[in-house]
């Protein structure tokens, strides 16, 4: 089997709380969108994308996701805390996008790869056979998606 694990931090969000409610600002819906649009042009064809229920990832997963024509299943792995992105990816044949939270997505890449990484709001990764292929800033993304 051939899985990417593609790792997609949530949009720019507005302060506030509760945190679990924090809506995404306009910055980070076209953050989203540009992921997104940029993960199209890298030819990506998710299987599953994979998102935190807290309103920010799951806006981010939702729009990014919608340039992908895939559907976001919210799991509550990916919500806070440490997770084994291998075990949601569930051995599956081809890509697969989470979206979620920091550090834990820095976390989840240094045990994957042994890499240490930092995301930035709207940044990506890209893991495969436990190498980080990919680390993309948002600046970087909108220049794949050709904006």
């Amino acid at each position: 089997m051939h899985t990417v694990i593609w790792l997609l931090r949530h949009g720019d969000a507005e302060d506030g709380s509760p945190d679990e409610q924090r809506k995404l600002t306009t910055k980070g819906e076209k953050q989203a969108s540009v992921a997104g649009a940029a993960l199209a042009a890298l030819g990506v064809e998710p299987s599953v994308c994979l998102s935190s229920p807290k309103v920010r990832a799951a806006d981010t997963a939702r729009l990014a996701c919608e340039s992908l024509a895939s559907e976001v299943e919210l799991v509550d792995e990916l919500s806070g805390g440490s997770f084994d992105a291998e075990e949601l990816a569930g051995g599956r044949d081809g890509d697969v996008v989470l979206v979620g939270h920091e550090p834990d997505f820095s976390d989840a890449v240094q045990r994957m790869t042994g890499a240490r990484v930092k995301l930035k709001k709207g940044g990506l990764a890209a893991v495969e056979d436990g190498q980080l292929h990919l680390l993309l800033r948002p600046k970087d993304l909108k220049a794949i998606a050709g904006g």
